[in-house]
């Protein structure tokens, strides 16, 4: 695309947004009284600077994952010539996030939304308004909080990683404009709803308030099995088939080009990762050391499943499999991580391995779709798989945790029953597939339209590296 279009393309853009974030922006400035008189009149809470540290030490770590973690994952799984192009996208897809949701996802993710509560919150928090070191968000503990910014900086930086997810599955094809394009669109209507619809509640001071969907369903999602990674898996499904094959793809060698880079990638997710999942905890408690070592045995367990599986099935066990084993048992258990017991997350990482590999190996196959870092097959079939185990192994029988009732005085756990918990949270991974799986097609189409979503084939045979972005990731 010539400088002028892509000028004229995002000018249209950046009216667009102005146009959608202006009556936002006189909202939140009305709010905020609105907003100074709830938080006066909220019940008292006791702020601990253990929980907070932990918060701010777990955001980092979160951070850790995306950059330099999925950027350095991703960018050892493509060819020489693009691994720059997939830094740069990750880069910049989490500096965007991070604008946009302080500008109004965490209002749309964590505020009432009124008559459309149950799918999205509103703006009464746009820009921050009425968000500062004196507001507090409430754990899990009845009476137990965290600083406000502290859970709004978290919760940030799942909308960082969310969408970098999703471009592992048309690496080295797509425009760049086009992912900033998307991620922005993605962002605003289908990943807030979405952490709307899962994890927006009243917390234990106000059990009984208005939830979103899928909380009210009953379904439990501790980090974002339906939230981040069913979520990006299926738009990266989308993605991966309106973009279309790579240029080649099924006759030229499309090898990895770092597996170096590839195992750093992946062990600073896995490190990153106790900042996603025991942080989800919001405190620094036994249920965050329950999360701990649930992520650690996991995704061990995965890692072994996967390669015993490649040894029977190829005589070999590979470092890629094993590699795509870690992030299986990583996704599997996200969430489920402050649910089950130690055993049922062996169990849960033990049982995902061969279900992914079968769909990386021989669904892709089969369907002949070219999802190049396996998002699909690993994040959204694991995300699947968790989400649907956590409904098992949360059982108390089974060494899991239970579901706290917090209507009672007690705060007792209990369960359902596997049928009723597994339904429940079955209906969240179904509304997550239709929401995102239908509403990426959309956007993706919109984008199309604006700024088309492909790059030309003479630059992508000579590599998104030069032709994007004017440099090369090696000199030789």
């Amino acid at each position: 695309m010539s400088s002028t279009k892509l000028s004229t393309s995002l000018g249209r853009l950046g009216a667009a947004a102005a146009a959608f974030l202006a009556p936002a922006i006189a909202f939140a400035q009305e709010a905020a009284p609105a907003a100074a008189e709830a938080v006066a009149a909220a019940p008292a809470m006791t702020v601990d600077k253990g929980d907070t540290t932990w918060m701010m030490l777990s955001t980092i770590l979160v951070l850790l994952m995306t950059v330099p973690g999925l950027a350095l994952f991703y960018g050892g799984l493509v060819r020489t010539k693009n691994m720059l192009s997939v830094l740069m996208q990750v880069l910049m897809i989490a500096a965007v996030a991070m604008i946009v949701w302080v500008a109004y996802g965490y209002s749309l993710a964590f505020t009432d939304g009124g008559s459309l509560n149950s799918f999205v919150g509103g703006f009464s928090k746009a820009f921050l308004s009425g968000v500062d070191v004196t507001t507090v968000a409430e754990s899990f503990t009845k009476g137990v909080a965290i600083p406000e910014l502290v859970f709004v900086i978290f919760q940030m930086t799942f909308a960082a990683i969310t969408p970098g997810l999703i471009i592992g599955a048309f690496a080295e094809r797509i425009k760049f404009s086009a992912v900033i394009l998307f991620t922005i669109l993605w962002l605003t209507f289908i990943y807030f709803p979405m952490a709307h619809m899962v994890w927006f509640w009243g917390g234990p001071s106000a059990f009984d308030g208005p939830t979103g969907l899928i909380f009210g369903f009953g379904a439990i999602d501790f980090a974002g099995g339906t939230v981040v990674h069913i979520n990006a898996g299926i738009a990266g499904l989308v993605g991966a088939i309106m973009v279309g094959k790579r240029t080649g793809f099924g006759k030229d060698m499309m090898a990895p080009h770092s597996m170096t880079m590839t195992m750093i990638g992946a062990s600073l997710l896995w490190v990153g990762w106790f900042g996603f999942n025991a942080g989800s905890n919001l405190e620094a408690n036994a249920y965050a050391v329950l999360a701990m070592i649930n992520t650690l045995v996991a995704t061990a367990a995965a890692i072994v499943s996967w390669s015993i599986l490649e040894t029977f099935t190829r005589g070999k066990a590979s470092m890629l499999g094993a590699a795509s084993g870690a992030v299986a048992g990583l996704v599997v258990i996200t969430p489920a991580a402050g649910f089950v017991g130690p055993m049922g997350a062996i169990v849960m990482g033990l049982i995902v391995s061969p279900i992914c590999y079968f769909f990386v190996a021989t669904v892709k196959n089969k369907f002949g779709y070219d999802d190049t870092a396996d998002v699909f097959g690993v994040h959204c079939i694991g995300g699947i798989i968790g989400a649907l185990l956590t409904g098992v192994f949360v059982n108390p029988a089974l060494g899991g945790a239970g579901i706290v009732d917090y209507s009672t005085a007690d705060f007792a756990a209990g369960y359902a029953g596997t049928a009723t918990q597994v339904w429940a949270q079955a209906k969240g991974v179904i509304v997550t597939l239709l929401w995102s799986g239908i509403g990426s097609a959309i956007l993706y189409k919109i984008v199309d339209v604006i700024v088309g979503l492909r790059v030309p084939v003479e630059a992508e045979r000579e590599g998104l590296d030069l032709s994007s972005h004017g440099e090369a990731a090696y000199h030789s």
